[in-house]
């Protein structure tokens, strides 16, 4: 047997350093998901704590059919996007606004460090920031924005290109200092 799967069996048999292995494994990773996710320590931090605790009291239902960080992973984003939807985020409608295709400008290349898109993304509206980080730094694609979000798939691609139009109107202002 796998030492991460014989560790999940320790788990879901109440072993509690099992557990607290298991949580020393993946603290880091889903703490930063969070982190991104929330933009704030104590949000992040207590998001994280719970997530864990929701994963322990679901372990059985974990069949490693994915791996464990992903199965994890999908928990946590869930639990900080229930948060995020309990600040009241409101969602652009697209069925207000006409969406025309965007497309790459030709000089759009700028050349700014991570540093700086990360403080440029805190400058952005709750739902942009949301689906920015869930397509660029969570790795989602639309389709499963749309689930975890409960909205349609256009709806992602649109607020996508909204938020990454706005973030380079952010970045190339150099309005996300201060």
């Amino acid at each position: 047997m796998d030492p991460k799967d014989y560790l999940i069996e320790q788990c879901r048999n109440g072993d509690q350093r099992a557990m607290m292995e298991l949580y020393d494994r993946y603290a880091r990773a889903m703490y930063n998901t969070c982190l991104r996710l929330l933009n704030d320590d104590a949000d992040a931090e207590d998001a994280m704590q719970e997530s864990f605790m929701k994963a322990f009291e679901r372990l059985e239902q974990f069949n490693g059919q994915v791996a464990f960080g992903a199965w994890l992973k999908k928990i946590v984003v869930h639990h900080c996007l229930d948060r995020i939807k309990k600040m009241e985020i409101e969602w652009i409608s697209t069925e207000d606004t006409l969406l025309q295709p965007v497309a790459e400008e030709e000089g759009d290349r700028g050349e700014f460090n991570i540093d700086h898109v990360y403080k440029a993304m805190e400058k952005l509206p709750g739902g942009y920031k949301t689906i920015l980080s869930l397509y660029l730094l969570e790795g989602y694609d639309h389709e499963e924005i749309a689930q975890i979000l409960n909205i349609d798939a256009g709806t992602s691609r649109s607020q996508y290109a909204r938020a990454k139009n706005k973030l380079k109107s952010i970045l190339n202002q150099r309005s996300y200092v201060g």
